[in-house]
Formats: structure tokens, sequence, C-alpha cells
């Protein structure tokens, strides 16, 4: 018999499909690694892969490109020669860090 006191839970609704998709997309592989090596203070490609190991160029480049769909992380376009592009945090990917902190501390704890 269900507990009288349980509420029915809408998984259609805009916060948990929100949710889902926020999960997904940190969630996919690489990405909470990018987004950590980010955090903290890698800004171009060749630093992604050397503090990334086992990450592909194509892996990266993908990644590289959702996240800054996503608005979470800036890629800046430097007008030198030759051309140099950097990637940073956005205030949203600020946030999604400070977000993300504790579930590093819930799984330190947990698994």
């Amino acid at each position: 018999m269900a507990d009288k006191t349980a509420q029915h839970i809408d998984l259609n609704s805009s916060r948990c499909t929100l949710f889902q998709d926020t999960v997904e997309l940190i969630g996919r592989r690489w990405s909470a690694a990018i987004l950590t090596a980010t955090s903290e203070g890698a800004t171009r490609y060749s630093e992604y892969l050397a503090v990334i190991p086992g990450i592909s160029d194509r892996l990266l480049t993908q990644r590289l490109k959702e996240l800054a769909e996503a608005g979470i992380i800036a890629r800046v376009v430097l007008p030198t020669s030759p051309v140099q592009v950097k990637y940073e945090l956005t205030q949203s990917g600020r946030e999604l860090i400070t977000a993300m902190e504790p579930l590093g501390g819930w799984g330190s704890k947990w698994l």
C-alpha cells in the first residue's frame, strides 16, 4: 500500500526537466573535468589536454563547443598573430561550479 503522505511527483514539470537537462550536460563524459580544469586556471586548448589525461582532441573540441553553446564557458578569440583562443567560465559557469562542489563532497563521503 502506498504511503498516503507521499506526494505525486510530476516528472514533466519544468523544474524536473531543467534539473535533468543540467545533470545530463555536466554528466557527459569529460564535461566535469573540463569545468574543473577551467575553474582551476586552464584557458588554452593545450592546457586542457595536459591536465585531463585520456581526453581525445575530438571530444575536447566537442565538449568545449557544447559548454560554450550552453553559456557555461566563453570562447575568447584574441586578435594576435597567430590567432589565440582562450576559454573562461562565464558567470553562469562560476555559479555551476559552486553548485557542483557539494556533489563532490557527497562523492567523497559515499562513493
